[in-house]
């Protein structure tokens, strides 16, 4: 029993060594043989890289220190677990409490919801969709043609396809809000019934619509709304796995702990062990 925490420990940190070598295997490619790179991958490229190293040098303190039974390098590994343990638990618990309001409203004889930006947290609204960052996650938006599923939705149903459960993205982005009273002409061409009468493009959303794919609804608020929607739903499923990481850390952490255990009990060198 005095070796098994030492091999669940090395073993545990050879797969997160790979993991890390993963990581970085993809930072080359995306930012040295991509010929083509989106903005959206652009922006993810240094965040993998970091994850990347940043998992590659705990996993390699942990692999040295147990394969090689070095106690001061399995002190290191475990003051680091704690802090990114702690870390991770305040992450959490930041996730719930930033996304804790916003719901849709229901739109009477369609499949979707239309969302408000006041329907959520102070902190979203000035971290996700304000400035420099909504112009970025607006061409991620683009790039990502995320209203393909809409012309998908549109081939299937014809004009009845706003029936269909749409996206908060979908909802948001692809359509002009249903209260500008505009009619589908395709999946992303609409048209005011009454041009000459404004009264049903009073909200400044019916104003910025435009037909033009690459302009659609991206600047409007509802798209900001759905994309925060969108990120809140994301979020709140990211929560349990949150939580399987928590448990997942202790469990290598109480490892850890038997492995120092162990290497103050047993011999540097015993017999069949290196």
């Amino acid at each position: 029993m005095a070796k098994v925490s030492n091999i669940v420990i090395t073993t545990l940190n050879v797969i997160t060594t790979l993991l890390s070598l993963l990581a970085i295997s993809i930072f080359i490619y995306l930012h040295f043989f991509n010929s083509s790179p989106t903005h959206c991958q652009r922006m993810v490229e240094w965040p993998i890289l970091i994850m990347g190293l940043t998992l590659l040098v705990i996993s390699l303190l942990g692999l040295v220190g147990s394969g090689c039974r070095i106690t001061p390098l399995l002190w290191i590994y475990l003051v680091v677990l704690v802090g990114l343990i702690l870390g991770w638990f305040i992450f959490t618990v930041f996730v719930f409490f930033v996304t804790n309001k916003g719901a849709g409203q229901a739109v009477s004889g369609v499949g979707f919801r239309e969302y408000k930006i006041a329907d959520y947290s102070h902190w979203l609204q000035n971290h996700v969709v304000s400035g420099k960052n909504w112009v970025q996650i607006r061409s991620c938006l683009i790039d990502g043609n995320v209203c393909r599923s809409v012309d998908v939705f549109y081939d299937k149903h014809g004009v009845d396809f706003v029936k269909d459960h749409l996206g908060p993205i979908q909802s948001s982005c692809c359509k002009p809000p249903a209260k500008c009273g505009f009619t589908p002409k395709n999946a992303t061409y609409w048209e005011n019934p009454n041009p000459k009468n404004r009264s049903n493009t009073t909200d400044p959303d019916c104003e910025t619509w435009s037909n033009d794919p690459k302009k659609l609804c991206y600047d409007c608020k509802t798209c900001k709304a759905g994309v925060l929607a969108n990120l809140r739903r994301e979020w709140r499923k990211f929560l349990i796995i949150n939580a399987i990481i928590i448990i997942l850390l202790f469990f290598i952490y109480m490892v850890g702990c038997c492995a120092v255990r162990n290497n103050y009990h047993l011999p540097k060198y015993s017999s069949g062990y290196p």
